[in-house]
């Protein structure tokens, strides 16, 4: 008796690419480049502002997180760099550029070992070797600092991250008060939300000073 077997139907938009294999993981890579080339001239002190129109209003910013939540990003692959973006923004508050262009970076990096036909999982296993050979180098290196000089490098560790804020011509008033917030938390339980949260309690508590 001869099995009867139900066609399969396959519904696909309009537009849909069905490529597989080396090509779509190149493609992948490419979409994930375009997306780094919207956001790359924002990275910095001297970084420059994106003007979004999303149809309704328009936002002018050079804040990673903001331009990657407004980019309308269709591609599966691409989205992935929304994501990382938004976790580094939840997590950390900072340096979501960052994580997107050093994820584009390496998939560039990447893209040549997939040309050559090498399995996408012996690179991701070289990958994850250099990552733990990064940070045992970095822990190599570091070095505790104490007293002023070690106070000194902190106060323009914050006075950069506040050349992009609104109060950037005050700094040399506020990143003081970053540093003394920050030091005043406990080393055992140093939560970074904490932190953030006592460091906008002071900032805002000089505002008066302005008006």
């Amino acid at each position: 008796m001869q099995a009867a077997f139900q066609p399969q139907i396959i519904l696909l938009r309009e537009g849909t690419d069905t490529s597989q294999g080396k090509a779509q993981i190149i493609s992948n890579i490419n979409a994930c480049q375009a997306v780094a080339e919207c956001v790359k001239t924002t990275l910095g002190p001297r970084g420059m502002d994106k003007l979004v129109f999303d149809g309704q209003r328009t936002t002018i910013s050079n804040d990673g997180a903001t331009i990657m939540r407004l980019l309308d990003i269709v591609h599966p692959a691409a989205k992935t760099l929304v994501d990382i973006s938004m976790a580094q923004d939840a997590e950390v508050g900072d340096g979501t550029t960052s994580v997107v262009l050093l994820a584009a970076e390496i998939l560039k990096e990447c893209k040549q070992f997939i040309e050559d036909g090498l399995h996408p999982r012996i690179i991701i296993r070289g990958l994850r070797e250099s990552c733990t050979l990064a940070l045992k180098t970095l822990e190599e290196l570091s070095i505790s600092q104490e007293g002023p000089t070690f106070r000194q490098l902190l106060e323009k560790c914050a006075g950069t991250a506040l050349n992009s804020k609104l109060i950037a011509r005050q700094k040399a008033l506020f990143a003081p008060m970053v540093v003394d917030a920050v030091l005043a938390l406990d080393q055992d339980m140093c939560d970074i939300k904490l932190g953030a949260s006592m460091s906008f309690h002071l900032c805002a508590c000089s505002f008066p000073i302005f008006s």
